[in-house]
């Protein structure tokens, strides 16, 4: 019998955490995210009038996105409320996470620094995947408090679902004095655009060999915040840590650029700059020119978007940087040079651009023109 009176306490949480089933991160991810997405309103569903608005518009804008494809689609849009997007966005999220759930570099019994009691780094470890949920959950939950859909993250997606959070886009209007429809036909026009890109299996299997790579680095990040719960854990004074969940970040620094995260971002980037392109080119063929909502759009993703930027860092993408005016640029140079269709490429596996072919569309063009799957 041990002679820590304590012991048995912990036995019996050991016993409990090995006794979890292997969703219990992705549980506890989605009741944390659900609590954040209810806010302080309650997070209210959209009103009955601003519903049918979005279905009257959706099949109009739906013409228009069709011809820069040359395909038909299905036209539906639903509008939803906050926590609705959030739970689209775990869902169309966790199979990219859950591979790395377990690759996190957590430190081994024997392993651990001089001092830390081996009972402690145990607590700790068998925490880790519990901690991922934690993490995901607070992402998710804070994406969708400004988010108006899933457009703004380019990830594969499982399906074409489109859905909207209307009371963001009401926000955005109201903030930035413009007409509630140019705003509405903008945001479906994004989100018709990127379910039709991102659901497609050549793009999404492009991103997903990208997205390989990206998402270890981000999740070696996880691995460092463990290693330093380890180390705070066996300083004995969890209070102090409960007080100051901050000094978690204490010594943890984000990964330098590498080939990976370079890749990956150069074609996120060229494709949502390519979703904003087309939104407002469908928008200005309905509506005519709104250079006020360009602009208002462009402000509005520099301004404070702390958690759609943390959601693209789960995956090891960046939101801001030069790779975005550069990837606008390329987008831009397209169209002008060859029209928007000329982007239809970027429907096929080997459509997405490369971080040299960045600074460089017309390379790009050349290669997705004389490839074998054109």
């Amino acid at each position: 019998m041990s002679d820590n009176p304590f012991g048995e306490m912990f036995g019996d949480i050991f016993n409990m955490l090995g006794q979890q089933s292997p969703n219990a991160w992705f549980d506890t991810a989605t009741q944390l995210a659900l609590n954040i997405a209810r806010g302080t309103d309650g997070d209210p569903n959209p009103e009955p009038v601003e519903r049918q608005r979005m279905e009257e518009l959706a099949p109009l804008v739906a013409r228009h996105v069709d011809a820069l494809f040359a395909i038909s689609s299905d036209a539906t849009v639903t509008a939803v409320n906050r926590s609705a997007l959030t739970l689209a966005a775990l869902a169309q999220w966790r199979p990219l996470i859950e591979p790395n759930l377990h690759t996190a570099n957590v430190v081994a019994p024997g392993d651990e620094p001089e001092g830390m009691a081996p009972m402690m780094a145990q607590l700790a470890a068998a925490v880790g995947p519990l901690f991922a949920g934690f993490q995901t959950g607070s992402v998710a939950g804070h994406f969708s408090e400004r988010a108006w859909s899933l457009a703004i993250l380019a990830l594969p997606r499982l399906n074409t679902e489109r859905l909207i959070v209307v009371n963001n886009l009401r926000a955005f209007a109201d903030e930035w004095s413009l007409e509630r429809d140019e705003v509405y036909v903008f945001a479906i026009a994004q989100e018709f655009v990127a379910s039709l890109v991102l659901s497609r299996e050549g793009t999404g299997d492009a991103l997903r060999a990208l997205l390989l790579d990206s998402t270890q680095e981000a999740a070696a990040i996880q691995g460092d915040l463990m290693g330093r719960l380890q180390s705070l854990m066996s300083e004995g004074d969890v209070n102090a840590l409960m007080a100051d969940p901050e000094r978690l970040l204490e010594g943890i620094e984000l990964p330098e650029e590498t080939d990976a995260t370079r890749a990956i971002n150069a074609a996120t980037a060229v494709l949502l700059a390519f979703f904003e392109v087309a939104a407002h080119e469908v928008t200005t063929a309905m509506l005519g020119p709104r250079p006020q909502l360009v602009e208002a759009y462009r402000r509005h993703r520099r301004s404070d978007a702390r958690g759609e930027d943390a959601a693209a860092a789960l995956f090891g993408i960046a939101t801001h940087g030069p790779h975005h005016d550069l990837a606008h640029a390329f987008v831009e140079h397209l169209r002008d040079a060859h029209g928007l269709r000329a982007l239809d490429a970027l429907l096929r596996v080997d459509g997405l651009p490369t971080a040299e072919e960045l600074t460089d569309p017309e390379a790009w063009l050349a290669r997705v023109t004389n490839s074998p799957l054109a």
